[in-house]
């Protein structure tokens, strides 16, 4: 089976939420219009972000089911990302907060899509679990 390279996220309003986009991954999209805006991500990964109101079939749910997740290389990084994210104005679900894997916040973006950032710890990394 062909491996996963690309997640569409239904958004309210698209271009709004390719600017959210934007803003957070420090890049322009590769494509944009009011209904669909195109991300191209590291080793080919693609994120888009597609208007909920024009998808077809129509979208049965809205943000929360899922998450998007960056992995960072310290725990202070992840403390860091979580002071410049709530800088910006994200909500936070989550404190950065040490966990069974690693350390870990949780935010949302402006259409409640889930969106985590963590550090994996020595001992996890060592056990080959990649969360």
């Amino acid at each position: 089976m062909a491996t996963p390279n690309f997640i569409i996220l239904y958004v309210d309003k698209p271009l709004e939420s390719g600017a959210f986009y934007s803003a957070l991954l420090g890049r322009e999209p590769v494509e944009s219009s009011p209904t669909f805006v195109l991300f191209a991500l590291d080793a080919g990964f693609k994120l888009g972000l597609w208007s909920r109101h024009t998808v077809e079939p129509a979208a049965a749910t809205s943000g929360g089911g899922a998450e998007i997740v960056f992995a960072l290389d310290t725990p202070d990084a992840v403390d860091a990302a979580h002071a410049d994210w709530s800088g910006r104005g994200l909500t936070i679900l989550q404190t950065p907060t040490d966990m069974d894997f690693g350390r870990t916040f949780v935010a949302l973006d402006p259409d409640n899509h889930r969106l985590r950032v963590y550090w994996l710890s020595d001992g996890e990394q060592a056990n080959g679990n990649q969360k």
